[in-house]
């Protein structure tokens, strides 16, 4: 038997129900909707006196004995028809706004569904199965309770409950649309989504702290880590590769935050990124043949610039054949060639041994015969060791980090090496970085949302203590349209042979990039090419 705890009941036949049996079966109530049917949609009966099918049939919030719900109902069609958007225009779905009576109505149906499920035997069942199995339980306590609603609403109300026991909860929806970049959850009333480089409000809302608690329980404990009041931070991620980040109490003043970095369910491309705007059609046949180069490449920007999507579309230009080894806190880099290690990082336990850093996986990637080295991040004293990799036959090494611009890049790198406490001396540090960096790509968002590649620059050497870099592809904002939206453009600087030409020559790519780089050269009225803003 499943579903119900206690022994197997029987149908109308005398036969051994492998499932469950509802409990009473009420009359279908007055002005009651056809999802309201007498009848359980197992179409099975039971004994009322059987005291193991119990969800109580006393009233819900909302059901037929307040009369509030079908008033509040009767409403609704208005609301959606007022709220339906222009002929010609398609907007976003959109997370409605539900009542209190709603919540209440809803937790007093989740409970009765934990009194009458087993939920040790549905956690043996596959998710669709366990689906189909809470959806059917629920619909005949939504009948024996003489709950008054909708076909459109009783399908919400399920979905909501299946995503609390089986899924994320109230984060479903929002996971489900690809349109979203971030979830950001400040307690159990307040989740807001980034669309289109902008963010906004949303009607979702938790039942309480506990329950959003619970859930960022669950998404972390997927990898085998844990958040707690003894370990309150946490980084994870979900199956898709979405980066998690939760903080919860006593750190978290107003209850959990979590952080969702969402990642798109098609992987976008450089083709895809040239449509968006993001880079020119000359600039990503540059990138390309940067990568297909092998190149030493930092890839630097804010955050939400789009570091860890251009790294993703960077790799799509390694060779099969070559042996790629990933190093991430969060594994979030989704590699597409089929020699490929992915290694992560693992927090102390809690006697506060077992931690294994970032550092500590980069030095091992060079006893395992890597062909190219990619840090999702770095942000510490990995920095030296990935030098190193980069500078000793790993060419084609990539990585990200934070900074505003290229320059702020490599002076990054150089503290980030000193904070290890390596007792090198500065100009020592500055040729172990020209040495081995080729190429750092620029992203950023602008004010108005959009993400661009604004700088392609080389890293050429040194000149005394300075580093010396070469813009070799930069974005001009020229102004804004009357939406508010940044016009600007993508150049070459001139540069026709690049520090990386004869890598380019060596893997027969030099004739692209020549035509590219010409291509995208831009000339002012006068035939005279544009070099300043």
């Amino acid at each position: 038997m499943f579903g119900r705890r206690g022994k197997d009941n029987q149908d109308g036949a005398g036969r051994a129900d492998p499932v469950r049996a509802p409990a009473t079966v009420h009359a279908n109530p007055p002005g009651g909707s056809p999802g309201n049917s007498a009848e359980p949609p197992s179409g099975r009966q039971a004994s009322a006196s059987d005291p193991r099918q119990a969800p109580a049939t006393g009233p819900l919030p909302g059901d037929g004995s307040t009369g509030k719900a079908a008033a509040s109902k009767a409403s609704e069609p208005a609301k959606t028809e007022s709220a339906r958007p222009e002929p010609g225009k398609s907007e976003p779905p959109q997370t409605s706004r539900r009542s209190e009576e709603y919540y209440d109505t809803k937790t007093a149906i989740f409970s009765a569904l934990i009194d009458a499920i087993d939920l040790s035997q549905l956690a043996k069942m596959d998710a669709e199965s366990a689906r189909d199995e809470i959806r059917d339980i629920v619909n005949e306590i939504i009948s024996l309770k003489n709950v008054i609603m909708s076909i459109a609403e009783q399908e919400e109300l399920l979905d909501d409950i299946c995503n609390d026991v089986l899924g994320y909860g109230p984060l479903e929806p929002l996971l489900a649309r690809d349109d979203i970049a971030d979830i950001m959850v400040n307690g159990s009333d307040n989740v807001y989504i980034e669309v289109s480089g902008k963010i906004e409000p949303t009607h979702v809302r938790f039942r309480d702290n506990s329950q959003l608690l619970n859930i960022c329980q669950r998404i972390v404990s997927q990898i085998g880590r844990r958040v707690d009041e003894s370990s309150p931070i946490c980084d994870a991620r979900l199956p898709d590769g979405s980066r998690v980040n939760v903080i919860v109490p006593p750190l978290s003043i107003d209850g959990p935050s979590l952080t969702i970095r969402k990642f798109k369910k098609d992987k976008l491309t450089l083709e895809q990124m040239v449509d968006f705007g993001t880079i020119s059609p000359e600039g990503a046949t540059i990138l390309e043949i940067i990568g297909r180069s092998r190149c030493n490449v930092v890839i630097s920007g804010g955050t939400g610039s789009g570091k860890t999507t251009l790294l993703n579309c960077l790799t799509r230009y390694i060779d099969g054949d070559e042996r790629v080894i990933t190093c991430e806190d969060a594994a979030e880099l989704q590699l597409q060639q089929p020699h490929v290690v992915r290694l992560e990082t693992r927090p102390p336990n809690l006697e506060g041994e077992g931690e294994v850093t970032m550092r500590e996986l980069v030095r091992n990637c060079l006893r395992m015969r890597p062909e190219r080295i990619i840090v999702g991040e770095v942000r510490g004293p990995e920095a030296f060791d990935l030098l190193q990799a980069m500078n000793t036959g790993h060419d084609g090494s990539m990585g990200t980090l934070h900074a505003n611009s290229p320059r702020e890049a490599l002076s990054r790198v150089e503290g980030m090496i000193t904070m290890g406490g390596f007792n090198l001396p500065p100009r020592t540090i500055r040729e172990m970085i020209t040495s081995s960096i080729d190429v750092i790509v620029q992203a950023a968002r602008l004010r108005d949302g959009s993400r661009r590649i604004t700088h392609v620059t080389e890293v050429m050497g040194t000149e005394g203590e300075v580093i010396t870099l070469q813009d070799l592809f930069v974005y001009d904002i020229l102004g804004e349209d009357a939406n508010g939206r940044i016009i600007g453009r993508h150049r070459s600087t001139g540069i026709a042979r690049p520090a990386f030409w004869e890598r380019a020559r060596y893997f027969n790519e030099e004739k692209r990039l020549a035509a590219a780089l010409d291509a995208a050269e831009v000339h002012d009225d006068n035939g005279m090419e544009v070099f300043g803003t």
